[in-house]
């Protein structure tokens, strides 16, 4: 981005985003193109995440069982987590498929739309609350109206499971459950994803079990 449109985003003048934007690259934080003048993420700002990553309890108790959901289906398996309005990736690995999904940690995507966001949002205190008054569609399957969402919630509690086809991008279906903590808390979600034509609806059914199945293995306690 640059320094103009760096300006508009925050909603600084010129001279205090450009001497903000100094001060992280000193760090190694950002880094500027000299051609361009366009301003980027630094090494050191990956380098911290990659931190942050490696120090995650939740993502080293689940690497394993996304490893294992991910060779005994085929499918690209998930751990997510909420960050503000959105469910953001922790850690992904790719199922055998040629086809599918993989390459996405650091993402984030609107938690309406997704079904570990679907899923936290069912079981979370708070719910819905969560949510700004307007929900934004990705596709034109995206649920925007807060009323059938609350009717998805009621059936996502009593099936265990979520799903989303096609409401986050066209041909991308997925499925999630929770992840709950040794005092029943919810810590996180489990997904496995891939393509519609893939995931049948009997296909989502298997899926919601396994899934159901590995976070009770995740949380014998509970």
């Amino acid at each position: 981005m640059s320094l103009a449109e760096l300006s508009r985003a925050s909603g600084l003048n010129k001279t205090t985003t450009h001497r903000l934007l100094r001060a992280l690259q000193s760090e190694s934080l950002i880094d500027r193109n000299p051609a361009t003048s366009a301003y980027s993420l630094g090494a050191g700002l990956m380098a911290l995440g990659v931190q942050a990553l490696a120090s995650s309890d939740l993502r080293r108790r689940v690497r394993p069982v996304l490893r294992t959901l991910a060779r005994d289906t085929g499918e690209t398996a998930t751990l997510e987590v909420p960050f503000e309005d959105s469910m953001l990736i922790l850690d992904e690995v790719a199922g055998s498929h040629v086809l599918g999904s993989a390459g996405n940690i650091g993402t984030r995507w609107p938690i309406h739309a997704t079904s570990t966001g679907k899923a936290w949002l069912a079981f979370d205190e708070s719910g819905i609350d969560r949510l700004g008054d307007k929900l934004k569609p990705l596709t034109p399957h995206t649920i925007t109206d807060k009323s059938a969402l609350q009717l998805q919630l009621a059936e996502i509690r009593r099936r265990g499971y979520a799903i989303t086809v096609d409401e986050i991008e066209e041909g991308f279906t997925a499925v999630a459950t929770i992840i709950r903590g040794v005092l029943g808390d919810v810590q996180g979600a489990l997904s496995i994803g891939g393509p519609t034509q893939r995931l049948t609806a009997a296909r989502r059914a298997e899926l919601g079990t396994v899934l159901s199945r590995a976070a009770q293995r995740l949380n014998p306690e509970f």
